[in-house]
């Protein structure tokens, strides 16, 4: 645990969240910022900064989150019409919390993207 990080904090149970799903590598929380109707985190237990510090070992990891995504998704009632991940890695990329985690969207028609 990062003792400045929010998301540690988080799973800690040091801060307040309402949670969707929680088991031993990951939790997924309700954002305190919706930009859609549903807006999940889902976050790595462990504290990994960004996709740029993923190790080859995180790979079990990622592949939980992906499948933890749809199961959530499917929970929320956006599974069939549809939802979107996505993962901001760095200042460039959009990424606000220094903590890999990824955003499960959904709900609403979202815009393309590119």
């Amino acid at each position: 645990m990062a003792q400045d990080c929010i998301f540690c904090k988080i799973v800690a149970g040091e801060i307040p969240s309402k949670q969707v799903y929680r088991d031993d590598l990951v939790t997924a929380f309700h954002d305190i910022n919706p930009v859609a109707p549903v807006h999940v985190l889902i976050v790595p237990n462990e504290h990994i900064l960004s996709v740029a510090a993923v190790k080859p070992e995180h790979e079990p990891l990622l592949g939980h989150m992906f499948t933890v995504a749809r199961q959530i998704a499917e929970e929320l009632g956006v599974a069939e019409s549809g939802f979107r991940l996505v993962v901001n890695t760095g200042s460039d990329g959009g990424q606000d919390v220094y903590h890999l985690h990824m955003h499960l969207l959904g709900g609403k028609r979202l815009g393309r993207l590119g």
